[in-house]
């Protein structure tokens, strides 16, 4: 009993390949600018992966902002109940979900059911999510891999006073040109993003235990800032960009139950 879940963001798919409570394969690859060939590129390599056929998958189901256009799963249900049906799954005692992704970040709060209970979201701008963080890294004229790295060397962050993408890059140039030190500036960026996201979470509340989820969570800094600023530790997936993914493959497996 094989199911998939898909998750099409801005900048990346994720598909999980489940059958009953084990994940057969995950797969992240770029989604690029068609999004619906994202989704059977990474489906098509998440089936090579587990060693199943198409035919064998019994129900698949979509999510994320690229769900509407993928024709070829059964249903689609949105990132808000997929993060926290993932985070749930591989932590029940999860209460709060972070989730920053390419394009949005999420704030969801859930029972101890793993039933959503209120969620606020930032979906107007690209502000404190990965997006963001490539552009500055492209500003700072680093890798994004090493923007981190970069941070964790700042003996004083600078205070950065825009989150608008375009706004915040225009910022780091000019005080690249006042000379201040790249890697004061990289640390300030991060504080900017963990002030903007506990902004969210004050909005729905904060209970522990707290997960992050999505590509940012890959980066030390951020999780370090938000642990700072909420004053906890954060729990961090193996592989936090699968989680929507995940969730989308057990709701999947729910409607074949």
């Amino acid at each position: 009993m094989a199911v998939a879940g898909i998750d099409v963001g801005s900048l990346t798919a994720e598909v999980v390949i489940l059958e009953q409570d084990k994940v057969l394969s995950a797969v992240i690859i770029p989604t690029g600018a068609n999004s619906i060939k994202a989704a059977e590129k990474a489906l098509q390599k998440t089936l090579d992966e587990s060693g199943l056929n198409r035919s064998e998958l019994e129900y698949i189901v979509a999510t994320g902002y690229g769900r509407v256009s993928i024709d070829f799963a059964d249903k689609r249900i949105t990132e808000i109940t997929c993060h926290g049906r993932g985070a749930y799954f591989l932590d029940p005692s999860v209460r709060t979900v972070i989730d920053i992704g390419g394009q949005d970040s999420k704030v969801i709060l859930m029972n101890g059911s793993g039933k959503v209970l209120d969620f606020a979201m930032n979906d107007k701008c690209a502000a404190g999510t990965g997006r963001f963080l490539e552009v500055m890294a492209q500003a700072l004229e680093v890798e994004l891999k090493d923007l981190a790295e970069l941070s964790n060397q700042a003996k004083e962050a600078v205070s950065i006073s825009s989150m608008c993408t375009v706004f915040a890059e225009s910022e780091v140039v000019s005080l690249i040109a006042r000379g201040l030190p790249r890697e004061d500036i990289a640390c300030g960026l991060h504080q900017a993003i963990a002030d903007r996201t506990a902004g969210l979470v004050r909005r729905v509340g904060l209970e522990e235990k707290v997960m992050i989820t999505g590509g940012v969570a890959k980066n030390a800094a951020v999780v370090k800032a938000l642990n700072e600023k909420l004053n906890i530790k954060l729990i961090i997936p193996q592989e936090p960009q699968v989680v929507g993914a995940l969730g989308a493959a057990l709701l999947a497996r729910d409607e074949i139950a």
